[in-house]
C-alpha cells in the first residue's frame, strides 16, 4: 500500500504563510510526479501545482501563481508546498498525490494513482 502523508496545515490568518509537506515512500520522487490539490467545502478538488519527477519542472494553477511554491527534497522522500500571502478563498482541504508519469506533470486529478489523507488549511480574514 503506498502512503502519501501530509502535515503543515493549520489557521493562518489572511496574508500569513504556511508550508506544507508531502511525505513519500523512499524512491518515489524519482519516478512518480507529485501534485498538490484542495477541496473547498462544496467544491470539486482541484489542482494546485505539481512538481515532474524527470526535471523538477513546476506547474502552477493562475489562482496560486506568485504566491505558492512547490518544491521537492528527493533526499529527504518529501514534497513541499510553501504558501505565502494567504487568502480566506484559499480555505480547503489540501492532498498531496501521486501521478505514473515521469515527466511534464498534471494537475488533472484522474491522472494520479495515490493520495493521501489530506490536512486542512484554514484562512482567516
Amino acid at each position: 500500500q503506498v502512503q502519501l502523508v501530509e502535515s503543515g496545515g493549520g489557521l493562518v490568518q489572511a496574508g500569513g504563510s504556511l508550508r506544507l509537506s508531502c511525505a513519500a515512500p523512499p524512491f518515489m520522487l524519482d519516478y512518480y510526479n507529485i501534485g498538490w490539490f484542495r477541496q473547498a467545502p462544496g467544491k470539486e478538488r482541484q489542482g494546485v501545482s505539481c512538481v515532474s519527477a524527470s526535471d523538477g519542472s513546476t506547474y502552477y494553477a493562475d489562482s496560486v501563481k506568485g504566491r505558492f511554491t512547490i518544491s521537492r527534497d528527493n533526499g529527504k522522500n518529501t514534497v513541499y508546498l510553501q504558501m505565502n500571502s494567504l487568502k480566506p478563498e484559499d480555505t480547503a482541504v489540501y492532498y498531496c498525490a501521486a501521478e505514473n508519469k515521469y515527466l511534464h506533470c498534471s494537475v488533472s486529478r484522474r491522472e494520479y494513482d495515490y493520495w493521501g489523507q489530506g490536512t486542512q488549511v484554514t484562512v482567516s480574514s
